[in-house]
């Protein structure tokens, strides 16, 4: 593994353990969002990026930005990631810190809402048409947790 590689590994997992104080309260309610299937990673790289939550499965990004953002060059680069991400078929919600302190219900409704267009819009709606143009189930496993067999299932 190049030692490039082997920095990018050590800086997502340093910015998982040094998460701000705003990303830890997120981070402690996303779970709450009641839609099978919406596992979200945090800190987790894609790409050349790493976000502060992703889901793979919706193609989500969640972004909690702070004040250093507004900064003028930095709002560039978010934008120029931001643009990289959608290129690469995600999208992506930012929010700033105090978002998060000041109006958290209104952040998860937000959030709740993108998960929600994602699954009906979204990634639902990228490939999973068959010829006649109705939507077709895509053939992976159930999203259901299986009985485990050790347990009487």
């Amino acid at each position: 593994m190049p030692n490039f590689d082997r920095f990018r590994l050590a800086s997502a997992k340093r910015l998982r353990l040094e998460m701000t104080d705003e990303e830890h309260v997120l981070w402690r309610h996303i779970w709450r969002i009641p839609v099978e299937g919406t596992h979200f990673r945090k800190q987790a790289r894609l790409g050349p990026y790493v976000a502060d939550f992703l889901s793979h499965r919706l193609k989500l990004v969640i972004e909690v930005d702070g004040a250093y953002h507004d900064d003028p060059a930095q709002r560039q680069r978010d934008e120029a990631r931001t643009q990289w991400l959608r290129d690469q078929g995600y999208r992506v919600l930012r929010f700033t810190n105090d978002q998060v302190k000041g109006d958290l219900g209104a952040v998860l409704d937000a959030i709740r809402r993108g998960v929600h267009e994602q699954l009906t819009f979204g990634v639902a709606g990228q490939g999973n048409m068959s010829g006649d143009g109705l939507s077709v189930a895509h053939p992976t496993p159930a999203l259901a947790r299986r009985p485990s067999p050790s347990r009487g299932g």
